[in-house]
């Protein structure tokens, strides 16, 4: 099974996850672009018992992250843990976005992913 580790920016806050994800995505809405200094997130889900943490974490509105160097995480809810990829500690390039979450904030210099799920806001 395939296990990937993450970490924050100062490695103080660790984390792994097996396996594969559920679903792997790119989000353009407000609090994502605010949170990360960026144009769109890049996340993927896996349930929350492929996932553990070590070190000290901080949570504001159900985003996770390092309160020594305040890098962004994951967001943890019951059944699953949505990552940061940009976390990871090594490039995740076998994981290719199948949706796109709040389009109608993506830039329009930002061309629509080709077979990527696009949604208005959120996919529920």
């Amino acid at each position: 099974m395939r296990r990937r580790s993450g970490s924050c920016l100062c490695g103080a806050v660790a984390y792994s996850v097996e396996g594969e994800p559920l679903r792997v995505g790119l989000c353009h809405c407000a609090d994502c672009r605010k949170s990360s200094g960026s144009a769109f997130v890049f996340f993927a889900v896996w349930p929350r018992g492929a996932f553990s943490h070590s070190g000290e974490i901080s949570t504001f509105a159900g985003r996770s992250f390092c309160p020594a160097c305040g890098g962004r995480l994951f967001c943890l809810q019951e059944a699953t843990v949505e990552i940061r990829l940009g976390s990871l500690d090594s490039p995740p390039t076998d994981l290719e976005p199948d949706h796109e979450l709040w389009i109608k904030r993506r830039e329009a210099w930002l061309r629509e992913l080709p077979g990527a799920g696009q949604y208005a806001e959120d996919a529920n």
